[in-house]
């Protein structure tokens, strides 16, 4: 699935902030993606389709430097990520084996791809800042991937910081880390979303211009009414 330019630009205003509180209230809790912080700090918001790659803990046989070559590596993964995705990595949380490191990423950056989102860690940090993908993850290790985990494949339902990933759920990433939309909720985030932005600009402004709390946030009757008249 790729998202329109439309649907880009309106998620690229809308706060992960504000898609928890949105979809919080139609009942999805658990969505923001633990671990998964900004690598650079003043990254810009990200959006984009999920690519999902996935991990288990290593063993013996598998995880070894010949497996790098293998059908079934991350180097094969990363030649069928398709433009505009965001490839989302389950590492399990492990933070003592770099999933990925700078020639890795450099490839990503040719093929188009939007970010790398992971709960696990890089290596060769220099490297990769220099490669210029914007990476959200849970720190940085000088260990290879298979000091600590085994790779299996791509494309499938991953688990990525405590959150079910699907293959093509949406992805926004910004300071407060990654989130998922799920693809049925995603016209409601669409619909929803840029309104909240609004009303909540709305009630910082009247904070600082001396507002009490009470029956501002949340509204009451009467303050949205005041709120609809600025509307009109």
């Amino acid at each position: 699935m790729s998202l329109s330019a439309e649907v880009i630009a309106t998620l690229s205003h809308v706060s992960t902030a504000t898609i928890t509180t949105v979809l919080l209230k139609k009942g999805l809790r658990n969505i923001w993606m633990r671990g998964t912080k900004p690598l650079k700090p003043g990254q810009k918001r990200l959006v984009g389709p999920a690519f999902t790659l996935r991990f288990v803990p290593a063993r013996e046989d598998l995880a070894t430097p010949e497996s790098w070559s293998s059908p079934i590596s991350t180097r094969t993964a990363i030649e069928a990520m398709p433009q505009g995705c965001i490839a989302v990595v389950d590492a399990m949380g492990i933070t003592d084996a770099g999933i990925f490191g700078d020639i890795l990423c450099a490839r990503m950056v040719k093929r188009g791809v939007t970010a790398l989102i992971t709960d696990g860690v890089v290596r060769d940090l220099e490297g990769v800042l220099g490669t210029g993908l914007p990476v959200w993850c849970d720190g940085y290790a000088a260990p290879p991937s298979v000091a600590g985990l085994t790779f299996v494949g791509w494309g499938e339902p991953i688990g990525c910081g405590g959150v079910a990933v699907f293959p093509n759920d949406v992805v926004v990433a910004d300071q407060d880390g990654a989130v998922l939309i799920p693809q049925a909720f995603l016209d409601h985030v669409l619909a929803e979303g840029p309104e909240q932005e609004r009303m909540e600009a709305w009630i910082v402004n009247e904070v600082n211009n001396g507002a009490q709390l009470p029956g501002l946030y949340p509204m009451n009757a009467e303050t949205k009414a005041r709120y609809a008249a600025t509307k009109k």
